[in-house]
């Protein structure tokens, strides 16, 4: 049985992966913008359609979630740097 500090753990992880695709999913949109003047959410309508914006909305939370957890989840930011020859 998981006790209250590994479960807690374990959904940090998963938040923490859903963010991160997230993140993803957004910057490949904004590729696809740059590249070729087409986004995702056309496929969902455009972006004034519901979907397009919950999607939106979802990215742009990821974003912020994975600005202000950054540093603790990182192992390069949260560790000393190691000497380099």
């Amino acid at each position: 049985m998981l006790t209250p500090c590994l479960l807690s753990l374990k959904h940090m992880k998963g938040l923490h992966i859903v963010a991160f695709l997230l993140l993803v999913i957004g910057g490949l949109n904004w590729l696809l913008v740059g590249l070729f003047g087409w986004e995702v959410g056309e496929l969902f309508g455009g972006q004034a359609a519901l979907i397009s914006r919950v999607i939106y909305l979802l990215v742009g939370l990821a974003a912020i979630y994975l600005i202000a957890t950054h540093k603790s989840n990182c192992k390069a930011c949260g560790s000393p740097a190691a000497p380099t020859m």
